[in-house]
């Protein structure tokens, strides 16, 4: 068998065969990415269970949840669906993902996501167009526990196009056509403009560039990791390389609890190390700030 079906169904069974999880759970929307991703598990992994995360942000939005457990029920899937409630800081996408993942969150095993290339493609544009750092740019892992994607290097045409051999109904999420989203207007009129200036091949060259990244990031923390001096004495980490440095700080910040660290954040307090003046302290996110303080960093809670 040839064609997007086996393309598919080879690429799940091969993140299957080499993360072998003790549990497999997938998140579905009802579109086709994480359909056809429903459609393989139930094929291949007997007892998975699917989960429906119902945002509650469209009307009817609970019958859409509905009939993509009945068709999950129908790959083999235990199926269920999970309401939440979206909101919080950061705009109506980022309330949503942080809503999704909490619900999704296993107690064991892997939750595997329908994310493709042309998404990969889409969070390295998003990273470059931010100025977010390496880390972003780098894009999604194939596996970051407990969040598996087996589907990164699958396009979305070859999901659609699987659906629609298999006879599966897809449902289309209006969201994913509201160009008052930034990704929506990078899906439909960024990349196809950068594919015809670029004659083609640019989603797979942006996911190459983030493989690649990804591999440089990997080495750089091993380093960072391997660091035996006193990550708060500013003697001690101010000959390191500046990417050396700053993961150093970002090991220490996050193992103080500071959470959501972005570049911008580390880069300040890296200038406390390299380019320092007498100026104050850092607020981080959580209520944290840094201070620099005879020759030492120290990190504590805002006052």
């Amino acid at each position: 068998m040839n064609g997007p079906v086996a393309e598919i169904r080879t690429a799940v069974r091969r993140f299957l065969d080499e993360v072998r999880p003790d549990a497999v759970t997938v998140a579905v929307s009802g579109g086709a990415d994480s359909l056809a991703l429903a459609a393989c598990v139930g094929r291949f992994v007997p007892g998975a269970s699917a989960v429906i995360v119902d945002h509650q942000l469209q009307l009817g939005s609970g019958d859409v949840a509905l009939r993509a457990a009945r068709q999950c029920a129908e790959f083999g899937l235990v199926a269920r669906v999970e309401a939440v409630e979206v909101s919080g800081p950061g705009g109506p996408e980022a309330a949503a993902r942080k809503a999704r993942y909490a619900a999704l969150r296993p107690a064991s095993g892997v939750v595997l996501l329908g994310h493709t290339l042309d998404d990969q493609a889409e969070t390295v544009l998003l990273g470059l167009g931010r100025g977010s750092g390496p880390r972003s740019i780098a894009g999604m892992r194939a596996f970051d526990p407990p969040w598996g994607r087996p589907l990164l290097g699958v396009s979305r045409a070859a999901t659609r196009a699987f659906c629609a051999e298999q006879g599966i109904e897809v449902w289309e999420d209006p969201h994913n056509s509201d160009p008052s989203f930034t990704r929506v207007r990078l899906r439909s009129e960024v990349l196809p403009l950068l594919e015809d200036v670029l004659q083609g091949g640019v989603a797979s060259s942006l996911a190459r560039t983030a493989a690649q990244l990804r591999e440089d990031c990997d080495a750089l923390d091993s380093l960072a990791a391997a660091f035996g001096g006193d990550c708060c004495a500013v003697d001690d980490i101010a000959e390191l390389p500046v990417a050396l440095r700053r993961r150093v700080l970002r090991s220490w910040l996050i193992d103080e609890g500071v959470p959501e660290l972005s570049d911008s954040h580390l880069r300040r307090v890296d200038a406390l190390v390299s380019e320092w003046r007498g100026q104050g302290g850092v607020w981080l996110p959580g209520g944290f700030v840094v201070r620099r303080a005879h020759g030492r960093l120290v990190v504590e809670p805002e006052s």
